[in-house]
């Protein structure tokens, strides 16, 4: 086992980032990023720019690092802008169809699901859910005036992304044909990337350079891709309900924001392609 890393100051820090090769003009800059930021959550960000013996490539500025720092912030706060969208959207649409066919309280009914359905978790899922936000004024009407029944549309309201693409998952298959059309076998793997990709936006997680444990289906892209940004991307792109939207409100912030930061980004780090803005406009 090897020994917990001692404590370091923020001068200390800086030395480091020294000695590993990495050029720092401006002491007082990079101290203060190192206070707000931390040495190891920015550490994540030197990852692409390491040689083999754990220095960093040549020329490689402080300034430079935390810029990517901050495309990655940015990119995150778009993402997560729009899969907000494909949510609600996802919920909306969901609570609609199923109840349309089952009725308002169909979703509690086994038989309205496939066969690997598991009620009992799905109904603990949700309780834990109703308890965890019965302050809510919504769930506290109903808990209150009808016998803690909730209308799919209603309770759907608190499912996370996660229990979305379970429910979706659970749909019998000819349902899921219904709902989603030809690419009712694609959209799991979709609402699993978005729900990946979501959950790291929420919790501040890096972007760039990262391997993500879900993977899409149904493009046509490496298996390194799928496994990258590009792939989750796709999966937003595949999900989000207005083509009109996307190409006239995200295409353009992404846009300017690859712009804004070209000279210190690699896409092959995103396996972005070169084409990457029109194969990604709807």
């Amino acid at each position: 086992m090897n020994e917990v890393k001692p404590h370091l100051s923020y001068e200390g820090q800086i030395n480091k980032l020294r000695e590993k090769g990495c050029i720092i003009d401006d002491d007082s800059f990079c101290r203060n990023i190192l206070v707000n930021i931390g040495y190891y959550r920015l550490s994540a960000y030197f990852l692409p720019f390491k040689s083999f013996d754990g220095t960093y490539m040549d020329n490689l500025s402080f300034k430079r690092v935390y810029r990517v720092y901050e495309f990655d912030r940015k990119l995150r706060n778009l993402l997560f802008s729009a899969i907000e969208v494909i949510e609600v959207s996802l919920r909306t649409k969901l609570a609609h169809f199923h109840s349309e066919k089952y009725g308002a309280l169909g979703y509690l009914d086994a038989s309205s699901f496939n066969s690997k359905h598991n009620a009992d978790k799905f109904k603990l899922n949700i309780d834990r859910e109703i308890e965890n936000n019965k302050k809510v004024l919504f769930v506290k009407h109903h808990t209150d005036n009808y016998d803690g029944l909730f209308p799919l549309w209603v309770i759907s309201e608190l499912f996370t992304f996660g229990m979305l693409s379970y429910f979706y998952n659970d749909l019998i298959t000819a349902d899921k044909k219904a709902f989603a059309g030809a690419d009712y076998r694609n959209m799991i793997s979709w609402m699993r990337c978005c729900t990946d990709l979501r959950n790291i936006c929420a919790h501040y997680g890096r972007l760039y350079f990262r391997i993500f444990s879900a993977m899409p289906s149904g493009f046509q892209i490496s298996e390194a891709a799928k496994r990258r940004l590009w792939g989750a991307i796709l999966s937003v792109k595949a999900l989000y309900p207005s083509a009109e939207k996307w190409n006239s409100e995200f295409m353009p912030r992404i846009e300017a924001l690859f712009e804004e930061y070209k000279e210190d980004i690699n896409l092959y780090h995103l396996a972005f392609p070169r084409e990457w803005a029109i194969q990604l406009k709807k």
